[in-house]
């Protein structure tokens, strides 16, 4: 019998945040996403109506700050905290004040730390039985990009905790500086998809479902994860000391050594770290296990429904700030293996 429940992403409603630093391109991703069809069962939250510019073609304005759009996406205007506006507008849905909708979308503000946003969404006990954290999407400027992570921290954190970075204004930037924005963000993120797109067009299947468990049992973002290799990459100090380490094992690992070994880390480095996220092969089980965690708070782990075809390997991906690399190495080196 399992020590661990297998994952229920499926039955909940998925949330995604839409983050990036001032003018990155975010809100016209946003509208561009709103006026997909495939987009019509979404609500979306953002912190003005006139940031996402939804100008006289709103038709449907209902009582609180809430609208319907012409495609039939719910907007609603967050104006206090977001746990309440959720609880509220899933309240109206059932109630049928609201038409129903499939997804949810909260755009944070150009200089917000997502961190917040993405712990609610993995650990509170009222919005988890409805809602699941399902991709956090960053946008980046191809060509102030680097600029904004030379400069502004909170640049840097919305593209270490994305799971899909979105590349905007390339028209606008030289190939060499989207080639070394791109190598960047790779170091900083190894485990996120890094995308593009043009004046805000994109395929929203691109952006979405980025769980490690996908309902068609494709499994693509656990097969990009299992093909990390392990390295550790030290950026600049410009970069405020965050960098990523990629930790592999090819054979089954123990639980109980590595959950004390994740949970001294949490204890010690909450604060620092920044994302952690992988999928591991435990001794015992014939399923991989999901782990995911911002600083301290972590999802219960879970069990996804199946290993992609090709060999089996943990793999965990942990970004932070001022890190010793070494000690992390070798204490996930030093876990007894089955």
């Amino acid at each position: 019998m399992s020590l661990f429940d297998r994952d229920k992403s499926a039955e909940r409603l998925p949330v995604s945040l839409v983050t990036g630093f001032l003018g990155s391109g975010k809100t016209t991703l946003i509208n561009r996403l709103l006026r997909r069809p495939g987009m019509a069962d979404t609500a979306v939250l953002v912190n003005e109506f006139g940031e996402v510019a939804l100008d006289h073609r709103l038709v449907e304005p209902l009582e609180g700050e809430v609208v319907v759009l012409p495609s039939g996406c719910i907007c609603c205007a967050v104006r206090s905290d977001v746990e309440a506006t959720l609880r509220d507008l899933l309240a109206r849905r059932d109630r049928g004040e609201v038409p129903r909708f499939a997804r949810v979308l909260i755009e944070t503000t150009g200089l917000a730390d997502p961190a917040p946003l993405v712990q609610l969404l993995l650990a509170n006990p009222l919005l988890l039985h409805h809602l699941r954290l399902d991709a956090v999407v960053a946008t980046v400027d191809a060509g102030l990009g680097s600029t904004q992570l030379d400069r502004h921290r909170e640049a840097v954190k919305q593209v270490a905790l994305a799971d899909r970075i979105v590349v905007t204004k390339r028209d606008l930037a030289a190939l060499d500086q989207e080639r070394q924005l791109r190598e960047r963000i790779g170091r900083l993120n190894p485990g996120a998809a890094v995308l593009a797109a043009d004046h805000g067009e994109i395929d929203p299947a691109l952006l979405f479902a980025a769980g490690l468990y996908r309902p068609d049992r494709r499994i693509p973002d656990v097969a990009r994860w299992l093909a990390l290799e392990a390295h550790g990459a030290v950026l600049p100090r410009h970069e405020d000391g965050i960098a990523a380490l990629s930790l592999t094992a090819a054979k089954p690992l123990e639980w109980p050594p590595f959950q004390d070994w994740l949970a001294r880390l949490r204890a010690e480095r909450g604060p620092d770290l920044l994302r952690v996220k992988g999928v591991l092969d435990i001794v015992g089980e014939a399923a991989p296990l999901a782990i995911h965690g911002v600083h301290h708070v972590f999802h219960p782990p879970t069990l996804l429904a199946a290993w992609p075809e090709g060999p089996r390997q943990s793999a965990l991906v942990v970004i932070g700030r001022n890190l010793d690399h070494a000690a992390l190495s070798a204490g996930w080196a030093g876990l007894p293996t089955g």
